[in-house]
């Protein structure tokens, strides 16, 4: 039963990708606009927001990445295939080899995804000056909508009563080339927490 509740919440965790940015990239472009019109009050926006502004523009780029590859997974989720995504362009070798996993599970089940999942993602940790710079993403992960479906059966399959409707999960994600793609995604990354 632990085994079984662990793999469906590898699965429930590693689907909240696929809405994770949505909010989060608005959230860094309404505040931009606020602070740029009053001509008296930029110093003061710059000066508060200095610190950050060389890190904002990075936690974005890695923002915009991770909701790129998490579209891709939720295409790959809905069809039980990674068929037809551009996962490889967002995603690192064991970043894959975690959806691959969860994708051949839910085949040899005979389930898709449906529904949709909540998200709440922020870049908790940026390193650049890493030889390999390194981002560790933090989301709260919403269920209350979210539906594994029996294709044979032609039935949702309730998630397990122990399993928390919303909860926090991490992923990292590497800047490589120029460009930050998804390098591991931690279901249990919140040890248990909720949120």
């Amino acid at each position: 039963m632990t085994a079984r509740l662990t793999r469906q919440a590898g699965l429930c965790a590693a689907v909240p990708l696929a809405l994770a940015l949505t909010g989060c990239g608005g959230g860094g472009d309404s505040a931009k606009p606020s602070a740029a019109p009053p001509a008296a009050s930029s110093p003061t926006a710059t000066d508060s927001a200095s610190p950050a502004d060389p890190d904002a523009a990075e936690k974005k780029a890695v923002l915009a990445s991770y909701d790129a590859m998490a579209r891709e997974q939720m295409k790959a989720y809905r069809q039980a295939d990674a068929k037809g995504t551009d996962l490889e362009k967002y995603a690192t070798t064991e970043a894959l080899g975690q959806i691959r996993n969860d994708l051949a599970n839910m085949k040899q089940a005979g389930t898709v995804v449906r529904g949709e999942l909540g998200h709440d993602t922020e870049v908790t940790e940026l390193d650049m000056e890493a030889q390999t710079p390194t981002a560790t993403l933090s989301d709260c992960v919403d269920l209350s909508a979210y539906e594994t479906y029996d294709v044979k059966a032609k039935r949702v399959i309730p998630l397990p009563k122990e399993q928390p409707l919303r909860y926090v999960m991490t992923a990292t994600a590497q800047r490589w080339e120029g460009r930050w793609m998804v390098t591991d995604i931690d279901p249990q990354g919140g040890e248990g927490a909720t949120c």
